[in-house]
């Protein structure tokens, strides 16, 4: 065993290089060039431009599918505007949140306590009241003359978990102030999520709005083409490569991001096999391997009532149910959440939940027309079993 596992790692060695610089197709890697956001790069500098001279920009609403780089654009933007700012007497402080870092935005509380670190304050876990939190961001935020910015990437994920009056309150901050302005830009992959917001955040909250359309293929493949000079040893990736990877994100809602993960992967495989050069059948074996990482760490992340819900389908599922109807999900999923423990949620709210998850592509739900009778939801599960075994395993390892 040990010299088999030798082998494997002198082969590797020795073995011709298919990346070059692999954390160039990571989603940590901020390139310079954005190819094909030009117009939006402009629209949020346009928008942000007026702190450079002390003045409150608009808050700002951006959205769009996932991988249609919202959060790069933004962030290029913010950090080209701390460049600037260290050039004038602006007084710019940047706070960014990712609501979907668990134990950081699951509740109001620990958001609150997130934003105050940044301000260099330490809050218990638990035991203070809320309205003390609040009390002590506004004390910090108003300590200095300064323009705030706060950026909640994903911030549907934030309002999914603990409601949108926190989002109200934040937007209605300025009321308070005497020395300094706080300016919120949200970022959502939901593009029906403003509309479910109490129309007084939203009138606050969306004062500007910017729009991420998904890229088409022939951007996709601009995209690949300009990260693959980066990423592989020189004609490790043929043309037929990188066109086949943006032709198939292309059909997944124009996702770069699955794009770029595809075209990774794809190289691991390869590289595994021993082949210097990325072939589209890894790419094949890339796609198949990428559906079932995605689809469990999506399951993953979902909070415990949608989870329920996702359980009560699947024991449908299990009984041989086909086309399953949202009332025999919730009789399911109301008896799950009685045997653990859980307050169930009205049936509205879970026909929410289910509207997530054939989103995130967990499921497969159609509105279908029964005539005199009226429209109904139709429920499948559209994955290889394997993969539908996996995703009951966890759940009987979290409900039982």
């Amino acid at each position: 065993m040990q010299g088999s596992l030798k082998d494997i790692f002198d082969s590797y060695v020795k073995g011709g290089r298919v990346f070059k610089n692999k954390e160039t197709l990571s989603i940590r890697f901020a390139p310079d060039n954005i190819p094909h956001r030009d117009r939006q790069l402009k629209q949020i500098g346009l928008i942000i431009a007026p702190v450079l001279r002390n003045e409150k920009p608009s808050n700002i609403f951006v959205y769009g599918k996932t991988g249609t780089g919202k959060t790069l654009v933004v962030s290029n933007v913010i950090n080209t505007l701390l460049k600037s700012a260290d050039g004038s007497d602006s007084r710019l402080r940047i706070i960014y949140v990712n609501c979907k870092m668990k134990k950081t935005t699951d509740t109001e509380y620990r958001l609150l306590a997130h934003l105050l670190s940044y301000f260099g304050e330490t809050v218990p876990y638990t035991g203070l009241p809320t309205n003390e939190l609040y009390s002590k961001f506004y004390k910090y935020l108003d300590s200095r003359n300064q323009n705030v910015i706060i950026v909640l990437d994903e911030v549907d994920s934030l309002i999914r978990k603990i409601g949108d009056d926190i989002l109200y309150n934040l937007t209605r901050v300025n009321q308070e102030l005497d020395n300094s302005q706080l300016t919120i830009i949200g970022i959502s992959n939901n593009i029906s999520f403003i509309e479910t917001l109490d129309p007084r955040v939203r009138s606050s909250l969306s004062e500007e709005e910017i729009i991420f359309p998904p890229y088409n293929a022939s951007e996709l493949r601009d995209i690949l083409t300009e990260r693959t000079g980066q990423a592989f040893s020189p004609g490790a990736v043929p043309t037929g490569v990188v066109a086949k990877c943006a032709a198939l994100a292309a059909q997944e809602h124009g996702d770069a991001r699955k794009a770029l993960d595809l075209l990774r992967v794809a190289g691991e495989i390869a590289e595994r096999n021993g082949s210097p050069v990325v072939e589209e059948k890894h790419v094949d074996m890339a796609e198949k391997k990428l559906d079932t990482d995605k689809i469990m760490e999506t399951i993953h992340s979902q909070p415990k009532q949608s989870q329920a819900v996702l359980k009560a389908i699947l024991s449908l599922y299990g009984d041989g149910e086909k086309n399953i109807q949202t009332g025999d999900v919730y009789d399911s999923y109301s008896r799950i959440c009685r045997s653990n423990g859980i307050t169930p949620l009205t049936q509205r709210r879970v026909s929410d939940l289910i509207s997530e998850l054939d989103m995130f592509g967990v499921i497969n739900a159609r509105v279908t027309s029964k005539g005199r009778y009226g429209r109904t939801r139709v429920i499948n599960i559209n994955h290889p079993e394997t993969l539908i075994r996996k995703m009951g395993d966890f759940l009987v390892g979290e409900f039982g």
